[in-house]
């Protein structure tokens, strides 16, 4: 069961005072007959703190908390790109890739492409290669994303051995029909919608990307 978040009193403060404020200064306001000049000042002024402080209530209402189900990913940092892949499709990769790490709760990726393994990053896993299953099939032929929110409630959590091995949420994203994006994350529910469309409009460009460059490393590998 998750613990409750402690800090949720204080990150509402600043709301609270904010509203407060606001309404006691526009009953102020409405009940003074008649407003001096010096007044209106310190109503403008009262005014300006109170956006400030509602402003940033709203601002910590987006910090979300480490999620008490949150694991370390088991396996070793590292960055692994397919060799013979052309210079521009391994910076957009590169390019790509950071942002999902920095950007989303993602800790390891894997690009995979015409039954090729073109990126590994984050916490690689112990197996090098990707078999896809019955969840990554679909995935390609459908072109329509798969979220395994908590990965240890499907049976079909095997077919993942590729990604770390306590891997706790997937996302499998399209690239075409020729692939897919494959993202772990190190907490069970923790994607937001907010990532959902951000991983979406990387893959459509990544996918844009390599279809273009497809006959270039159409031998590359696997």
């Amino acid at each position: 069961m998750a613990k409750p978040d402690q800090n949720y009193v204080l990150r509402q403060l600043p709301l609270i005072v904010g509203g407060v404020a606001g309404v006691l200064l526009l009953t102020n306001r409405l009940l003074t007959p008649q407003l001096t000049e010096s007044q209106a000042r310190s109503d403008a002024l009262g005014v300006i703190l109170s956006a400030v402080l509602i402003l940033t209530g709203l601002l910590w209402q987006q910090v979300q908390p480490r999620s008490p189900e949150a694991v370390n990913l088991i396996g070793e940092e590292g960055l692994e790109l397919a060799p013979e892949l052309p210079e521009e499709v391994k910076t957009e990769l590169a390019w790509a890739s950071h942002l999902l790490l920095t950007n989303t709760v993602t800790r390891s990726l894997v690009v995979f492409y015409q039954g090729k393994i073109l990126l590994r990053r984050g916490v690689l896993g112990a197996n090098p290669e990707v078999k896809p299953g019955a969840i990554l099939s679909r995935v390609i032929e459908k072109q329509k994303p798969v979220y395994l929110v908590d990965l240890k409630l499907y049976p079909g959590r095997i077919e993942f051995d590729y990604l770390p091995e306590n891997t706790q949420g997937v996302i499998c994203q399209p690239l075409g029909d020729q692939g897919a994006l494959i993202l772990a994350a190190n907490a069970p529910r923790s994607y937001t919608k907010q990532d959902e469309n951000w991983i979406e409009g990387i893959a459509d460009k990544l996918a844009n990307t390599l279809s273009r460059f497809a006959e270039d490393f159409a031998t590359v590998e696997g």
